[in-house]
């Protein structure tokens, strides 16, 4: 317990070490407006605070999984978005801003729809990795084309997350996830839209 708290607290503080090199670290910094710096900084901080519920759903979810199998699984994907929590939080700080106040929030209503998955059964936890993994591709391939163009470290940070989600959605669908149903996949993405939206600007 005391472990997990102590890991909480650093999620949603922006605490976070990463196991891998940054891949912007040896990028040159380029010149951005003020305009852009503040785009990018908002981009950014929803990434952010999509690994900050990404730490929250593999942490529910490997805790409440029914094989220590799946739960290796979890913990080690969870270990790569740790990674991703890293990077962005260090990039954030670059572009002047600060990550989202809602952090804490964002985490526990993860945590609470990583751990309601989690019970419906293994096959059904690995198939909304499955689909949070696949909506989650398709946003950071959309901030590809919204940050600006010279930005050149964002882009970096978010090409190599995209490689990365790609990857545990392949891993998930490999160990046998079950297809969310319809309701459930349009839930998924009207939640996900509020918290993009939010985190934005918050």
């Amino acid at each position: 317990m005391i472990s997990g708290f102590d890991r909480l607290l650093r999620v949603v503080s922006g605490v976070a070490r990463a196991s891998r090199p940054n891949p912007a670290a040896k990028l040159p910094g380029t010149q951005l407006s003020d305009v852009e710096r503040r785009h990018s900084a908002g981009l950014m901080r929803v990434n952010h605070v999509g690994e900050v519920c990404a730490q929250a759903l593999y942490d529910a979810q490997s805790r409440f999984a029914r094989t220590e199998a799946l739960r290796r699984q979890f913990r080690e994907a969870g270990r790569e978005e740790e990674d991703h929590l890293a990077w962005t939080a260090e990039r954030i700080s670059e572009l002047g801003s600060r990550t989202s106040v809602l952090n804490p929030f964002w985490y526990a209503g993860a945590y609470l729809t990583g751990m309601i998955a989690a019970k419906a059964g293994d096959a059904r936890s690995l198939g909304f990795v499955v689909e949070t993994e696949r909506q989650v591709e398709a946003h950071l391939a959309s901030h590809l084309e919204r940050l600006p163009e010279n930005d050149e470290k964002s882009r970096a940070i978010v090409e190599q997350m995209r490689t990365d989600e790609i990857v545990h959605g392949s891993d998930a669908q490999a160990l046998g996830a079950d297809p969310m149903p319809a309701p459930v996949k349009m839930g998924m993405r009207a939640m996900a839209k509020v918290m993009t939206s939010a985190a934005y600007y918050i």
